[in-house]
């Protein structure tokens, strides 16, 4: 299993952070600085390690915002062109800073707490960390105090030329970010962000769309016929890149087997087709391995057929039951009579995301939203 993210944010991520502000500011005092954190950090999650270091910050800088987020800007190195982001989404991805994962997270964290009331140099702030990291924690309580203020920024920023501040817009302005507290005005009038998505939906980042389809999905969870009635007027005439971001925010929905979401990619009709020579192997198999399976996949109709081909692991829970999760395949066009051969691998090794317990797991075909059940294998400890 993953090594927990906390473990990789030590005691060390602080005394880099005073060493970068003691070379712009020699009066900071590091002593203080770390006895602050000393006794519960090893206790603290990730995100509470992270605050404590932004409340330590706030009791060594100068107590005027304004100074002291300029100290912090002062201490940041030079943008990198190869730099990243931190994406966190179902899979946490840490894109180090330096050395040290998330080492400016505390610096997100103390815009929010320390400059809420001082807009204009607490947005000065994050702008520069979100090329370094990512502001879209800290931004939201921005969202939520200032909202027009913010909102009226964003609009700014979605025309950036930094990939990093435009993706701040749509990611940190989602109304389900994962890790982050909800932003539930957001959630309640999608409207409110939707503007900024058209603002975004063809940016020339890969980066900044994939964020706007994590968007588009959130919203979709609360407001399904917003998502579908956006990604329908997006797929006019959209180009390649705009149709992969159409895809990706309609993921949810596509797993649920919506009929609305299947329509709108062009597979709404029932696909008319026979599954044939099934194999599944190893039938039996411990924690950590793998199971194969193949089939072939057969169109007996007299035209062709638009398929969008999932498949679904009912996986046992800890309770003994099971639970199905749904994986994307493949999209294809299959001929009149035509016959194509599938092949897949399904990994069982444990993931910090999914633990697996012993049992039968079943094993489904997913063909426009339709399950058909292809067979079993069993797990043992």
């Amino acid at each position: 299993m993953a090594e927990a993210l906390k473990n990789q944010f030590t005691l060390e991520a602080a005394h880099t952070i005073a060493k970068q502000i003691k070379n712009v500011w020699p009066a900071f005092d590091s002593s203080a600085f770390i006895n602050e954190l000393q006794d519960s950090f090893d206790a603290l999650d990730l995100m509470a390690r992270a605050k404590a270091i932004s409340h330590a910050l706030g009791k060594t800088l100068p107590s005027h915002f304004a100074d002291a987020s300029q100290i912090l800007i002062n201490s940041l190195p030079a943008i990198t062109t190869n730099a990243h982001n931190a994406e966190i989404d179902n899979e946490v991805e840490a894109i180090p800073s330096g050395k040290i994962p998330f080492l400016y997270l505390p610096h997100t964290f103390y815009a929010a707490f320390y400059g809420l009331d001082d807009f204009d140099n607490a947005m000065r702030l994050q702008y520069e960390l979100t090329q370094r990291f990512t502001a879209e924690f800290s931004i939201r309580y921005f969202l939520e105090k200032h909202q027009q203020a913010t909102l009226a920024l964003f609009k700014t920023w979605a025309t950036d030329p930094s990939e990093h501040v435009r993706r701040l817009v749509s990611e940190g302005s989602r109304p389900r970010l994962p890790w982050a507290q909800r932003l539930k005005a957001f959630q309640q009038d999608p409207s409110l962000t939707l503007e900024l998505l058209e603002l975004l939906k063809d940016d020339p980042s890969l980066y900044v769309r994939r964020s706007v389809a994590n968007h588009l999905n959130d919203i979709g969870k609360d407001h399904p016929e917003a998502l579908f009635a956006t990604t329908a007027r997006w797929i006019k005439n959209a180009s390649p890149e705009r149709l992969w971001l159409i895809e990706h925010s309609l993921r949810f929905a596509i797993k649920k087997g919506d009929a609305k979401a299947l329509a709108i990619l062009g597979y709404g009709e029932k696909a008319k087709v026979k599954i044939k020579q099934i194999k599944i192997w190893p039938s039996t198999c411990f924690i950590g391995q793998e199971v194969f399976f193949e089939f072939e996949l057969h169109n007996h109709s007299t035209y062709a057929q638009n398929i969008m081909l999932d498949f679904a692991v009912h996986y046992v829970k800890a309770n003994g039951q099971t639970k199905a999760k749904v994986f994307k395949l493949k999209t294809l066009q299959l001929a009149s009579q035509q016959t194509v051969k599938i092949s897949k691998k399904i990994s069982l090794k444990e993931m910090t995301t999914r633990q697996h317990y012993a049992g039968t797991h079943f094993i489904e075909a997913v063909l426009n939203g339709e399950n058909t059940r292809l067979g079993q294998f069993e797990l043992l400890a």
